[in-house]
């Protein structure tokens, strides 16, 4: 991940979602290899991930 500039941002979510991206921190912590996991790592792939899925889906519908 890119550690060139950074932003916080400070969010509120529900306890149900919180508890949702502990269980995906735990996930990534046992199956990616690269030492310890945190959560903004987590939700920077996610984001990161979704993002090109909307770019795909983007230039699909513009096929059409």
């Amino acid at each position: 991940m890119s550690e060139c500039e950074r932003v916080q941002l400070n969010v509120r979510i529900s306890k149900e979602t919180y508890q949702k991206l502990d269980e995906i921190v735990e996930y990534y912590q046992e199956n990616v290899k690269l030492g310890r996991i945190y959560k903004g790592d987590v939700l920077t792939d996610i984001i990161e991930k979704s993002y090109e899925v909307m770019k795909k889906q983007k230039k699909m519908n513009r096929r059409i």
